[in-house]
């Protein structure tokens, strides 16, 4: 198996083994509607080689899930028929796209559904760290209140309206997100998930809302439709961040999950080739190939922009890599890796700074339609 081996997910046939990452780049319209200019960047990574698609994170209701003003949206109708355009070119290039629908959770900074700052979480623990000024915000975060019961179905509702709108938008699958700090990664937290109800304490328990999510959005979409999620320690704000049972909650969690109904895991780590639980062991994608079920698809993400780091973790079992910042600098990356040219270095400042709008420079040049 090597990076370029066509492969499939689900009925899905990919061309080769190398994704666009999810990425939030606050490009929406103040409504939460995809734009024009979204759709020629989309196209460009389509373009350039990459065999399937994630969005940046969508918000899947409008009350407490959007994290980032001019963040788009999968809330409604409107919203879903904006994204078709997105759709629509990505698949003129013959590749798959997947939605990411994301609760923003405690770190939620800048959500105009909601009078003030309030925010929800599993419990009222306030994230450390400053909001990032690139994405709009500023200072530190609010202490959450604590999600009841009832709330927790109406966000469950939310993700599975979401996902709904995501067939309708012409997305082939959708992806879960449950890392980097979010709702449903705060549910498998030990240092956020502080409840004493069944969805609290040990990690059976820690993992059954976001295991509940993943069980109603598949059940709620058709059997070809992708249903993904995604799963780190780490949080946007905290790269140590761990569980505190290390091996014996990834057991937990990535057979839960999949057990769910994921059809695949997608890890991330600010370093996907270290382990994960120590000085040795396995990495998180070692984990999860270990404790899913074995036809649940392994997505592997962090650190892997570089073709022997990519060639590494697919020789190592992953069944696929997808690629970020490294994705940025190179919207051809798998085009260049091969044909054996050399790769652009990221540079934050092209891209992130001072906004993490998108730049004209990202935009396709031909193609997608520039009109609104």
């Amino acid at each position: 198996m090597t990076l370029f081996d066509g492969t499939t997910l689900n009925e899905l046939s990919l061309d080769n083994r190398v994704g666009l990452a999810p990425m939030t780049r606050v490009s929406a319209t103040d409504d939460g509607r995809a734009t024009a200019e979204m759709a020629q960047y989309y196209q460009r990574f389509a373009d350039g080689g990459f065999s399937f698609l994630i969005t940046e994170g969508t918000y899947p209701d409008n009350a407490y899930s959007q994290g980032y003003l001019n963040q788009p949206g999968l809330a409604t109708d409107a919203q879903a028929a904006a994204w078709q355009r997105v759709t629509e070119a990505v698949h003129d290039a013959g590749v798959p796209i997947f939605a990411q629908l994301m609760h923003a959770g405690a770190q939620s900074q800048g959500n105009p559904h909601i009078d003030g700052e309030q925010t929800i979480a599993p419990s009222a623990v306030q994230p450390d760290g400053q909001k990032a000024e690139a994405y709009g915000g500023s200072g530190d975060f609010p202490t959450p209140k604590a999600a009841t019961v009832d709330e927790l179905a109406d966000i469950r509702d939310g993700f599975v309206t979401s996902a709904q709108n995501a067939i309708e938008a012409g997305f082939d699958g959708v992806e879960i997100h449950g890392a980097n700090g979010y709702l449903l990664h705060e549910f498998l937290s030990g240092e956020f998930n502080q409840r004493d109800d069944e969805y609290g304490g040990e990690p059976a328990n820690r993992v059954r809302y976001p295991q509940e999510v993943v069980v109603a959005v598949d059940e709620a979409t058709p059997a070809d439709f992708v249903v993904g999620i995604r799963v780190s320690q780490s949080t946007a704000l905290d790269e140590d961040h761990r569980w505190p049972e290390g091996e014996d909650a990834a057991a937990v969690f990535f057979e839960e999950l999949s057990m769910a109904g994921a059809d695949y895991i997608h890890v991330t780590e600010p370093d996907a080739t270290t382990p994960a639980f120590g000085d040795d062991g396995p990495t998180l994608a070692e984990a999860a190939a270990t404790y899913a079920a074995d036809e649940t698809v392994i997505i592997d993400n962090g650190g892997l922009g570089t073709p022997d780091a990519a060639r590494e973790k697919v020789d190592a079992g992953a069944d696929l890599v997808t690629l970020a910042t490294s994705a940025l600098a190179n919207p051809d990356w798998p085009e260049k890796v091969s044909e054996g040219e050399e790769l652009t270095a990221f540079d934050p400042a092209e891209f992130l700074a001072p906004s993490a709008e998108l730049s004209e420079h990202e935009l396709q040049t031909s193609g997608a339609s520039a009109d609104d």
